[in-house]
């Protein structure tokens, strides 16, 4: 087992990564200390997990809230739900609201957790490869709505987050790969070295090797975490961690949150801010077609079809990097040198969105 932490002071916790860890109560003793625990999950992930949870929970009270799977289930309904289901158990402020599932999971239980009473404890226990390298980490809770994704919500930080590796073996290769567009966001962002090994390495990955899995999620998570603790509440650098995600955020929301699953839009993303910085005289074309291998060697998607480029910049006009009316940008010089900017030639993101969205 690896340990990292998130140093944010009094609210500092740890992120636990490991094989097994749903069958290893002394885990659960220590991180969550109340009687009474929620656990949240979904459809799909409770019947594989829950019962493994619950053994390592025992002997505490344990309701469980189980909810619809899917992105499209990630509402104020949802979150209603868990918060009626608080209420009607009579949950005290010293209860903990636990998240067995993926990113969706995640962030409405902790949303929950964040208005419920004002805020009560929360853990993550993300069993997908993109919650468990990402969304699990940096307290971002929320919904979304049918104007953008992620507009509503708050942070709210867990105590723990234990990743127990062993729950990806379960899951779909679909789900694998959208989890993988993360992964290559963290050597775009700031490590050209782990982009170099993520190229010689991807195929290890797709295949499943848990050694290769236990790399990334534990590089992924040590970036993230020392992003977060210097930037809890995205005032500067964090916004790096959004790379691809305004072009994503946009496919996403234009599809109904139907059509590409949250990894698959920002795979798109990803490509559409290294062509974006190329467009704008940042990045040499060399290095946009590394990151276009990387992308398609993965299995993910490359442009958003069913989405006209006027429609992808309207949802893109309400994201929250938008200061002033103006849509600011994570580009990037190089490979592992990405930046936040509004100063970019439009004409630069009208050919961008052109080539890369279309009916």
């Amino acid at each position: 087992m690896n340990i990292l932490k998130v140093e944010l002071g009094s609210r500092s916790y740890p992120i636990l990564i490991g094989a097994g860890l749903l069958r290893q109560p002394d885990f659960f003793r220590e991180h969550v200390p109340a009687r009474d625990v929620l656990v949240v999950s979904n459809t799909t992930v409770a019947p594989l997990y829950l019962d493994a949870l619950s053994e390592g929970l025992r002997p505490r009270r344990i309701v469980e809230a189980i909810l619809p799977d899917g992105e499209s289930h990630k509402t104020f309904t949802s979150v209603g739900r868990i918060l009626d289901v608080l209420v009607a158990n009579r949950f005290s402020r010293d209860c903990t609201v636990v998240a067995l599932g993926g990113g969706v999971v995640g962030d409405m239980a902790g949303f929950a957790a964040a208005c419920y009473q004002r805020g009560v404890d929360f853990v993550q226990v993300p069993t997908t490869l993109l919650a468990q390298v990402d969304s699990s980490v940096g307290g971002k809770t929320g919904v979304n709505h049918p104007g953008g994704k992620n507009l509503i919500g708050a942070f709210h930080q867990p105590i723990a987050v234990i990743a127990d590796t062993t729950t990806l073996a379960t899951l779909p290769p679909r789900e694998l790969r959208a989890g993988l567009a993360e992964v290559i966001k963290y050597g775009l962002i700031c490590d050209p070295g782990f982009f170099d090994w993520l190229e010689t390495h991807l195929d290890e990955l797709l295949a499943g090797d848990p050694r290769a899995l236990a790399h990334v999620i534990y590089r992924s998570c040590e970036i993230k975490a020392e992003i977060v603790g210097r930037d809890e509440r995205e005032r500067g650098d964090r916004a790096l961690l959004n790379l691809g995600h305004t072009f994503g955020h946009a496919a996403e929301a234009a599809t109904g949150y139907m059509k590409w699953l949250h990894g698959e839009a920002i795979g798109a993303g990803l490509l559409m801010a290294a062509a974006m910085s190329s467009e704008s005289g940042f990045m040499t074309s060399a290095e946009v077609d590394r990151v276009r291998r990387l992308i398609e060697r993965a299995d993910l998607p490359t442009r958003i079809d069913g989405v006209s480029p006027e429609v992808a910049l309207d949802h893109m006009r309400i994201d929250k990097k938008v200061r002033g009316g103006r849509i600011r940008l994570v580009l990037m010089g190089k490979i592992g040198d990405a930046f936040v900017t509004a100063d970019y030639p439009e004409a630069a993101l009208t050919r961008t969105l052109e080539a890369y969205f279309g009916l």
